[in-house]
């Protein structure tokens, strides 16, 4: 079966919505989330996410559900006791064995199918179900709106904290608020690459952003377009070959893509400034 044949059916629609939807979420806040040095929280979070989704099923057998809640309490908890940058990483450690020695504990209690399981792990995008759509979505909109509302003094207190401080943004605030529409990126995520792979739609598009532009606003599209890229065109080869995860596409577009960046931005970057100083020569 095609591409083309594929996209007709229903279970691919929504696998191409649900991951146009992560894409935009993921692209939008990975650069906050370099900028503010929380790729570790990002990797507790989506590890964690495995946590809530285990105790979903186990529960009520809704592993999104789950995550969203375990994603949402982990959130909370490095926000709490991670306060200070310099103690974050440790609490994130600290946080992240216990809750994965809980998730294993949940699900040597559940007694349903072994792949519920592991889609936990690895994701099961073409599984996504409309309801599961419908909260993709929502999760989608308020990430955005939420981000869209504090989007000023979060990249101030993102760019330069000790100025933003001073001048009374309070940061405090924004970094727990910033957490929480972190672990919503997160959970939507995990329903692509899966909770182990979180990072390859959060951190390494923005990354190679990073590499390839300089403003803010350039950065921000470039990471937005990179994550559409990967997670679309990784769905779409898995379409065309049938046999292979759109996990394995996905995180194997943002990787080469982020290498190919750390190849030839330095060169794009040097390129780039050159012609902005020759510009600057013709017309003084």
């Amino acid at each position: 079966m095609g591409i083309g044949s594929s996209l007709q059916q229903p279970f691919a629609q929504h696998a191409l919505l649900a991951s146009t939807i992560v894409a935009l979420t993921c692209g939008l806040m990975g650069p906050f989330v370099i900028m503010r040095r929380m790729s570790f929280a990002v990797h507790g979070m989506s590890e964690l996410a495995f946590t809530g989704a285990a105790a979903g099923l186990l529960i009520a057998g809704n592993a999104l559900a789950g995550a969203l809640c375990g994603s949402l309490v982990v959130a909370g908890l490095i926000g709490l006791l991670g306060e200070r940058e310099s103690e974050r990483d440790a609490s994130i450690g600290v946080i992240l064995a216990g809750g994965l020695g809980l998730g294993v504990l949940l699900l040597s209690f559940y007694r349903g199918f072994a792949t519920a399981a592991t889609n936990i792990l690895f994701g099961d995008i073409f599984g996504v179900s409309s309801t599961q759509l419908l909260m993709l979505l929502v999760i989608g909109i308020a990430v955005v709106a939420l981000v869209g509302s504090i989007y000023r003094p979060l990249f101030f207190a993102s760019a330069d904290p000790e100025v933003a401080a001073a001048r009374g943004v309070p940061e405090g605030l924004l970094s727990i608020v910033f957490l929480l529409v972190l672990a919503l990126t997160v959970t939507e995520a995990a329903q692509i690459v899966g909770t182990l792979l979180v990072l390859s739609l959060v951190i390494a598009p923005a990354a190679a952003a990073r590499r390839l532009a300089t403003s803010p606003l350039a950065i921000a599209l470039l990471s937005l377009f990179i994550a559409l890229v990967a997670a679309d065109g990784g769905l779409l080869a898995s379409l065309q070959f049938g046999n292979i995860k759109p996990t394995v596409f996905v995180t194997g577009i943002s990787f080469f893509v982020y290498i190919a960046a750390r190849i030839f931005g330095p060169s794009l970057m040097k390129r780039k400034n050159r012609s902005l100083n020759f510009e600057r020569t013709v017309t003084s």
